[in-house]
């Protein structure tokens, strides 16, 4: 069995985060994301938190000891995305076709009795490994280890009301772009679905979006441009100490309603500058959302031969601000919208070039 066959059913099982402190990161997705606690676990090494809302299982770990993997990356990176497990219905065959194309392998199959999972673990890119998990029960279900519930009636609070995740951004060193997307295709049977060069000035960057074969799972990858001047990408690649995620896209059914919601609950947001809308309404005749909605709230709008999307990112609260998230409404787009890109991009080099101003809005 080839990797690409056996991929098919390729989903996010679960996103793992490394913490410094379990409590105020956990804090922080319950009273500002409205995420939901479903479950605990811990050992002599580490404490874990599963978090919950809609589709989207998140999980906080916070070493105890230097033995686990945990304690070495928050010293070189500080909190970031450690592992994106990926749900496949043979984790054996994924593992074996994985590791034979050139996979990093860090945990060979194993079953966990008590859960009625097997689990595997292998290399993706810069520290960040992927999971891969097969679960013999027919409920979706916590991680390994893990004591709580999944029920349905425990998954957040509907005021934010975020479903999934639509796409992970991931920031690579100029020369890793291709040998990454290589890799996905021939490790995992990803395949690729958009490609674009962005100009920003003196800056730019090169960036193809990888998708599993069941487009459940996807990944756009980044490199700057080396032939231009440093900037954003470069400064997360030295802040961060190398590869890693930038940002985790949390798709919406309602961006402009959930960006209220969130807002109340004390998340912040890159501004964008007036004139975008100024010109918005020339290049978009707008479906579902008014552009007086979207100015208030600093949501971006394209369209592409699909339908339209709706997009914002937050600004980062990270000591290095390095990662930080976004949220993403589709009203049936596939890509990710050219103009959107750099309009994303010059908002994102804003705050970077402009830290006080942001410092003193924020007070």
């Amino acid at each position: 069995m080839t990797a690409g066959s056996s991929v098919q059913n390729f989903e996010i099982d679960y996103v793992e985060m490394y913490v410094e402190n379990l409590e105020v990161a956990a804090f922080s997705w319950v009273d500002k994301y409205a995420f939901a606690v479903a479950g605990t676990s811990r050992s002599a090494d580490h404490r874990s938190i599963a978090l919950r809302q809609g589709q989207v299982t998140l999980v906080l770990t916070e070493p105890t000891s230097d033995r686990h993997p945990a304690a070495a990356y928050l010293q070189t990176h500080g909190d970031g995305v450690a592992d994106i497990a990926l749900a496949t219905s043979d984790v054996a065959a994924v593992y074996q076709a994985a590791v034979r194309a050139g996979a990093e392998a860090v945990r060979a199959p194993r079953r966990h009795t008590d859960a009625e999972v097997v689990t595997a673990t292998i290399g993706g890119f810069g520290d960040v490994v992927h999971t891969l998990i097969q679960r013999d029960g027919a409920t979706p279900a916590l991680p390994p280890g893990f004591t709580g519930s999944l029920d349905v009636t425990h998954h957040g609070r509907g005021d934010v009301d975020l479903l999934g995740i639509d796409h992970f951004a991931i920031c690579l060193p100029a020369g890793d772009l291709g040998p990454t997307v290589e890799y996905y295709e021939r490790a995992l049977g990803f395949r690729q679905i958009f490609e674009e060069h962005i100009v920003v000035g003196a800056q730019a960057m090169n960036s193809t979006v990888v998708q599993s074969a069941s487009a459940a799972v996807t990944l756009t990858l980044i490199e700057p441009d080396k032939n231009a001047d440093p900037g954003q990408i470069d400064e997360f690649l030295k802040d961060h100490q190398g590869a890693g995620v930038q940002h985790v896209a949390f798709s919406s059914n309602d961006a402009v309603g959930a960006v209220k919601a969130l807002s109340q609950r004390g998340v912040e947001f890159l501004k964008t500058p007036g004139t975008y809308y100024d010109m918005l309404g020339e290049r978009i005749k707008l479906q579902t959302h008014s552009l007086d909605d979207l100015r208030a709230t600093n949501v971006l709008a394209d369209e592409d031969h699909g339908g339209q999307l709706f997009q914002i990112f937050t600004a980062s609260t990270h000591p290095r601000h390095t990662i930080f998230f976004e949220v993403i409404e589709r009203q049936g787009a596939g890509t990710f919208g050219s103009a959107n890109i750099k309009a994303l991009y010059e908002a994102v080099e804003l705050e970077r070039t402009g830290q006080s101003e942001f410092g003193a809005a924020r007070r």
